[in-house]
């Protein structure tokens, strides 16, 4: 129009309406994407390892596999971290599965489409268009497909709006003063670092609460999502250390409550966000009893039901001490390989697990007993190498569970 061009038959598009669209990633910006698309009355489903599939579905979006995901798309968002499960999450193969014609947007972290296949897709057909914000190397190198006529591109230009930036100075500021303060920290990347910093003592606090995380996690895996989680400190020794680092107690837990595999979880800078997400509620308090050595006792709700555990540091060395209302006679430590079993008491269980490790060539290096002698209890058998099967375990306990710390 301002070259006085009146073309309009160059310029034929297609509606949102009655489209799906795929959202991969169902974080606080895939939630906000998926709100505003229904507005356009588009079908959202998504794809996300951690975010329940019933918080998702709360929003409208219905939750599937990428298999399941790729040949029902019209349009494709990415909204992940870079990491390696991430990078290159659409690529030939994925490109393959997908609707011929289908379009492409990455306004998240440059990289996790292959951008070698999107530029063959879009030159064979099978992909219809691609929306980008970000690239592998900024500013690209990639100029073929920056310059395909399917290709729409803008400079990360995500946040570069005045009151964005406004908020992001403010933000910045108010981090500042929370880190000054020992408070939570929120959105930095150097996690592991900031963690290198706390006193071995805080560490060795954040060690156990991670670990009394994954222990409530397996120990409950079959109900989740959890509904909420309660922090209480106890003790004068953790009265001081409270005050510094209850948040990171508190990240901590989450990060053992959230981490599915290795390299595949929360860290303790984002692990509080990604609780408020999930639907996670979190509470915190300390109690100053009459004894010097400190203690933690952790509670999370899955499905009505109540999970509880209690744990310390003994030594440098983080130790479980309850479960469930199970008091073990010896304080477990929290590390190497770790069977949980329970079971009603009785003279011949020990001799009917350890007859099914032995089977399994499974040398056994402790064992702890519950302090009760009726009733089902909880137990822990600390192992060489974790059992191949637990099903083996079926006719001698009624729930089992195991995990490497």
């Amino acid at each position: 129009m301002k070259a006085e061009n009146w073309d309009r038959k160059k310029f034929m598009g297609a509606e949102l309406y009655g489209k799906t669209l795929g959202i991969v990633g169902l974080g606080r910006i895939g939630k906000e994407v998926a709100t505003r698309m229904q507005s356009f009355g588009v079908r959202t489903i998504g794809y996300d390892p951690i975010t329940p599939t019933e918080v998702s579905a709360s929003w409208g979006v219905e939750q599937m596999s990428l298999e399941e995901l790729w040949p029902q798309c019209d349009y494709i968002t990415v909204h992940t971290p870079l990491m390696p499960s991430t990078t290159g999450l659409l690529n030939d193969d994925s490109f393959a599965k997908c609707k011929k014609g289908v379009k492409v947007v990455n306004c998240a972290r440059g990289g996790i489409i292959d951008e070698a296949a999107l530029l063959r897709a879009l030159e064979s057909g099978q992909c219809g268009g691609a929306g980008l914000d970000v690239f592998v190397e900024e500013p690209p190198k990639n100029w073929p497909l920056v310059k395909h006529p399917n290709v729409i591109c803008c400079p990360h230009l995500g946040a570069s709006t005045k009151e964005a930036q406004a908020r992001c100075g403010q933000d910045i500021a108010l981090q500042i003063v929370d880190m000054v303060k020992c408070k939570a920290l929120v959105g930095a990347v150097n996690a592991q670092v900031l963690a290198s910093t706390f006193t071995p003592e805080s560490q060795q606090w954040i060690r156990l609460g991670e670990a009394m995380g994954r222990v409530l996690k397996v120990c409950s895996s079959s109900k989740q999502p959890y509904g909420h989680l309660h922090i209480t400190t106890q003790g004068g020794l953790l009265t001081s250390i409270f005050l510094k680092s209850a948040g990171f107690l508190s990240s901590a837990a989450v990060v053992g409550l959230l981490t599915e595999g290795p390299g595949n979880g929360p860290n303790l800078v984002n692990a509080l966000p990604l609780a408020e997400e999930t639907g996670i509620t979190i509470k915190k308090s300390h109690s100053d009893t009459k004894e010097a050595a400190g203690a933690c006792m952790m509670e999370v709700s899955v499905n009505g039901s109540i999970y509880k555990a209690l744990g310390s540091v003994q030594a440098d060395v983080p130790v479980l001490l309850q479960l469930d209302g199970s008091v073990f006679r010896q304080p477990i430590p929290l590390s190497g390989n770790l069977l949980f079993f329970k079971a009603a008491a009785s003279s011949q269980l020990l001799p009917s697990v350890t007859g099914v490790l032995a089977g399994a060539g499974i040398e056994m290096n402790y064992f702890s007993a519950s302090t009760a002698s009726d009733g089902e209890q909880w137990y822990c058998v600390g192992m060489q190498s974790l059992l191949g099967d637990l099903g083996s375990l079926k006719s001698v306990v009624k729930e089992a569970a195991q995990l490497a710390v």
